[in-house]
């Protein structure tokens, strides 16, 4: 697509890259990392003195009316609140747990607890409320062993407070005490007024205390408590913003849903807010059909000036972008960069993201992505530069150290620097399984080379290890290079796919369609059509059967193109754990899940719904 860009500085991108006897290659920033604060809460100091009545966060209450905090009330919040924390004897045996969500109260505990040096950890909302056993959330509790734990409303965590947490931890809530728990009210711990004691543990905290734990998914198992110092929050966003200077251009305004118990949330985008001065707008919409609305809500009054979320998130707004000039308007005015993480992003969601941006104020908006994981801070790769492509890992950051270690046909990605975690908490073995002999922290993540001769050009993210499979045959599929293809070839009218066929005699795909897509390929009359007649519409079955038929004549044996396809008429489903709380697919749970159209997929005899794509004459 033509059209220029919306003028933005950009980072550094050169690195060196170095290949070892071993076939491991070393990949560098020629740039420096440059100082950053010893601890994060310096910066809410610092801004709080500058510009005392600017509005730090805000969030919806229950009359959808903005509530907010401003810098100065969050500062004196924050010391009154560290002070209750000291008096209480907290520390990182005793350290603090935090069930719900994002909000005010939250961000506020949080901050107290990181300023004087108290570890805390913010766990996923699911392990309370929409699990049966609440066996995750004991496992997490276990290893804590918290001294308070935190929930927004008391009767909506009651159930997890009261059969999961032990009687030694004081219950803390902002409202609706539950009925069986003594649990102290959140406006108590701000009463106590700052103290020696508070002030003398604030000035102990350095960059290698523990700030909080961050859980993983644990989609294949119990999760790990990913220790993160306040040498990793300073200097992650020290990294961010060296390899995107418009992130400090202004001080931020953002409209964020992502979760504050993920990396990406709690770390890059509270942290952003935090490290520059900025406001964040708590969104209490999500990237589901029946929750974008939230989203479309707050982002009719509020202009962000950037934006950030997972693709799912693009794919949804993009249809209320189209049909409402106002939210348009106010969307595009001063947004400087879109950024995404979590999955790929399709080819067909950029396009239509510039053609709206075009329509609405005359320039594309440049569209960035990086890669890394909780264990990295998050950030550690950058593409910090214009491109039409998806999918790119980017480049190391200035301070982060990339190591490519050959695992097969693929490289493996190994990250060392001051943004990587030292472990997990309380689990040593798992400690020393995860980093190598040289102190490389293995992701299990694979990445490859846009252009092998082209170093500049960039790594890609080429699937997780531990998903790829092997068929029948003993021939590996390269999971993450089929999807994208398929997503490519298909481009828009996938959002995302995963690629099943481990064991078996040819490869197979579950499509999740991008519907707004579909009824444009389907074109007149199509706004109408339920969801199975839109699927099974003519036009929309050829470009599907065409796109596998491209993947097919490329293809190389077995491994390499989709022999069996279905287009699936449900969405992926949060509550089946199929889409992470980051707005990802989940492959193991979505495989797990639909074991009935698998056995519908390799069918001897398919229904018709079923897509085939056979090239003939191809070795296996």
């Amino acid at each position: 697509m033509t059209g220029a860009y919306r003028q933005v500085v950009h980072g550094p991108r050169a690195v060196t890259a170095a290949t070892r006897a071993d076939g491991s290659v070393l990949v560098r920033s020629t740039s420096a990392l440059e100082p950053y604060p010893r601890k994060l809460t310096e910066r809410l100091l610092a801004h709080a003195q500058a510009h005392p009545q600017r509005v730090f966060l805000a969030m919806r209450d229950a009359r959808l009316e903005w509530r907010s905090v401003t810098y100065a009330a969050a500062l004196e919040a924050v010391r009154r609140i560290a002070a209750s924390l000291i008096a209480r004897d907290l520390s990182a045996e005793r350290p603090i747990a935090i069930l719900s969500g994002a909000s005010i109260e939250h961000a506020l505990l949080a901050l107290a607890a990181m300023h004087v040096g108290i570890p805390f950890a913010p766990i996923s909302p699911a392990y309370s409320l929409s699990s049966h056993d609440l066996a995750k959330l004991r496992h997490v509790l276990a290893l804590l062993t918290p001294g308070l734990v935190f929930a927004q409303n008391g009767l909506q965590f009651a159930r997890a407070l009261e059969e999961a947490v032990g009687v030694d931890a004081e219950v803390v809530v902002h409202e609706a005490p539950p009925a069986a728990r003594a649990a102290t009210l959140f406006e108590a711990l701000t009463g106590v007024h700052p103290s020696p004691a508070c002030d003398a543990a604030s000035a102990a905290v350095g960059p290698d205390t523990v700030a909080k734990i961050l859980f993983t998914s644990g989609s294949t198992g119990f999760p790990k408590g990913v220790i993160n110092t306040q040498r990793m929050l300073c200097c992650n966003q020290q990294m961010f913003v060296q390899s995107l200077p418009m992130l400090a251009a202004q001080p931020p305004v953002l409209v964020d849903w992502l979760p504050w118990h993920h990396t990406s949330g709690g770390n890059q985008i509270l942290g952003l807010i935090v490290y520059h001065g900025g406001t964040l707008y708590i969104d209490d919409g999500r990237p589901l059909p029946r929750d974008i609305e939230g989203t479309v809500r707050n982002l009719r009054e509020i202009s962000p000036t950037l934006y950030f979320t997972v693709p799912r998130g693009y794919a949804e707004l993009i249809p209320h972008l189209r049909r409402d000039r106002a939210l348009r308007e106010r969307f595009f005015a001063r947004v400087a960069m879109f950024y995404y993480s979590g999955a790929p992003l399709a080819d067909g969601i950029v396009a239509q993201l510039d053609e709206i941006a075009l329509e609405a104020c005359g320039e594309r908006i440049p569209m960035f992505c990086g890669y890394g994981a909780t264990e990295t801070g998050p950030f550690a790769l950058c593409a910090n530069w214009f491109t039409e492509r998806s999918g790119l890992a980017g480049l190391p950051v200035p301070g982060a150290e990339l190591k490519l270690v050959p695992r097969g046909a693929k490289y493996e990605a190994l990250l060392r620097g001051p943004s990587v975690t030292p472990g997990y908490w309380r689990q040593p073995e798992l400690t020393c399984a995860a980093f190598d002999e040289e102190g490389y922290f293995r992701s299990g993540d694979a990445l490859a080379w846009v252009d092998p001769s082209r170093v500049e050009a960039g790594l890609a993210f080429d699937g997780r290890l531990a998903e790829d499979f092997k068929l029948s045959t003993g021939t590996w599929v390269s999971t993450g290079a089929l999807r994208a293809r398929l997503i490519g070839a298909a481009r828009p009218l996938i959002i995302d796919a995963v690629i099943a066929g481990e064991g078996r005699d040819e490869v197979a795909a579950l499509i999740f369609p991008d519907l707004t897509a579909c009824r444009s390929c389907a074109g007149e009359g199509a706004a109408t059509l339920a969801i199975p007649g839109l699927l099974s519409h003519p036009s929309v079955r050829e470009r599907f059967q065409s796109a596998l038929d491209r993947i097919a004549l490329e293809s190389t044996g077995s491994s390499t193109y989709i022999a069996r396809a279905l287009v699936l008429e449900e969405p992926a489903s949060i509550a089946a754990g199929e889409i992470t709380d980051k707005g990802s697919l989940n492959q193991r749970a979505v495989l797990g899940h639909r074991v009935g159209l698998l056995a519908e997929l390799y069918s001897d005899s398919p229904p018709p719904r079923v897509y085939r794509a056979a090239p003939p004459n191809r070795p296996i």
